[in-house]
């Protein structure tokens, strides 16, 4: 799709089915898994974005053995990895680049933590301006050694075969930063403890349970037992909720829409989204698969049924916030049809692809919308229909996609540059609005 602009134009309503791309948080973490894992697993319906492709190029840096067989039926790949083991990986000869993905170098970095060699990993522009102390520091408590730019990439990791189990109490709710001590954990001489403020999503916490590692869960507490062998998984990725959000908003916000939204992961740390489009007034029905169908993977999935119902004024609270964290900004795009939306506690979306609060409020705005900025958050009135017009997307795959639903209910058209980010997580975003258009 390139980095260019793409024009979007208003519609009356959308109806239609939709398969979502993998989901590339799970997507990353079977790759990870897979790498040090005894055997070769195989992962159906591995996500086509480009976060997901940095994570495969970073261990083929590794020496890691992977094959691209063709692609699924529904549009994902099939990956076939071939595991080295704990602590396998061989040294890089270059630079591993992480490209945009944050998931990449931090989880990465949780392993590479216990490789006895150097390894340098930097990003692209967006990547190297992001937070990185939250994963340096109880790395380091662990006994590996990280060299960084001001506690922002490039980093460079020093591991040691000799890593201590850590009690770790993160400072911001973060996902990717309790899976870098958990794979780090892994490899440790004891068990390391991560104890949650606020629940974050689990993936990882299932995906090594699945691969036969020994986790537990007491309360807040999560703990993972190091030495335990990963043994090689078949494995299939579930659509990504974060993506299907999108549409599940463009059914919510335009009148008479409904979209159907099939094969999506049901992950209960994930679905925060429902229940606040529930509560934003969209009518919202939710059929698991059956237990045979979904696997043993510990990833449910299902389908999800959207109809607009009106829309209401809602507040997005700081404990609602990790479970609905990626899905902010269009929820934001939703309350422009409709209602209003008041979020705080949102502080992390400064450190995403984009400084996602400033950069959402002042897209918005150029659109005609009634937003205001908070240190914290934002809040959103539908007081008047937005006009279009030009907004940049900042190069942040979730702008792009939603500053595209809230151009759907504008009078005029809008045109969204940068519109390319949308390929770190849905390359193909832009073609699905034609075919849900009615």
């Amino acid at each position: 799709m390139g980095t260019g602009a793409v024009i979007v134009q208003p519609a009356a309503r959308v109806r239609g089915r939709v398969r979502p791309p993998g989901d590339k948080s799970i997507a990353h973490r079977y790759a990870l898994l897979a790498a040090i894992a005894d055997g070769r697993s195989t992962i159906h319906g591995y996500s086509t974005g480009a976060d997901c492709a940095s994570t495969l190029r970073c261990l083929r840096g590794l020496g890691v053995e992977i094959r691209e067989t063709r692609l699924h039926e529904e549009g994902g790949l099939v990956i076939e990895i071939a595991g080295r083991g704990l602590r396998g990986f061989q040294a890089p000869p270059d630079v591993l680049d992480a490209g945009n993905s944050g998931s990449t170098i931090r989880m990465l970095s949780g392993i590479l933590a216990a490789h006895p060699f150097r390894t340098s990993i930097t990003g692209d522009d967006s990547l190297r301006r992001r937070p990185m102390r939250r994963i340096i520091v109880p790395l380091e408590r662990m006994g590996a050694r990280i060299l960084s730019d001001g506690g922002r990439p490039p980093l460079t990791i020093e591991g040691s075969l000799r890593l201590a189990p850590l009690d770790f109490h993160p400072e911001v709710p973060s996902a990717q930063v309790k899976s870098a001590v958990l794979l780090a954990g892994l490899h440790a001489d004891g068990v390391t403890r991560v104890h949650e403020v606020l629940p974050t999503r689990d993936h990882t916490e299932r995906a090594l349970r699945t691969f036969g590692s020994e986790v537990t869960q007491s309360g807040a507490t999560i703990s993972v037992r190091g030495g335990a062998r990963l043994s090689a998984r078949d494995l299939v990725v579930p659509g990504d909720i974060s993506s299907a959000a999108f549409w599940m908003v463009a059914a919510a916000a335009l009148n008479g829409s409904e979209v159907v939204i099939e094969g999506v992961g049901l992950n209960p740390t994930r679905t925060g989204i429902v229940d606040v489009l529930r509560r934003m007034g969209a009518r919202i029905d939710v059929a698991p698969a059956p237990r045979a169908v979904s696997g043993d993977a510990g990833e449910p999935f299902g389908t999800i049924v959207v109809r607009h119902e009106g829309l209401l004024e809602t507040q997005v609270a700081p404990e609602d916030v990790p479970g609905v964290i990626d899905e902010l900004p269009v929820l934001a795009a939703l309350a422009t049809h409709g209602g209003a939306l008041s979020v705080s506690g949102a502080g992390e979306l400064r450190v995403k692809e984009s400084d996602r609060i400033s950069a959402l409020a002042d897209g918005l705005g150029r659109l005609g919308a009634d937003v205001q900025e908070r240190p914290d958050g934002f809040a959103v009135r539908a007081s008047r229909r937005l006009h279009g017009g030009d907004v940049n997307a900042h190069g942040d795959h979730r702008l792009a996609m939603a500053f595209a639903i809230a151009a759907l209910g504008a009078s005029g058209p809008t045109t969204i540059h940068d519109a390319g980010a949308a390929a770190v997580s849905y390359p193909e975003f832009f073609s699905v609005p034609e075919s849900l258009r009615a």
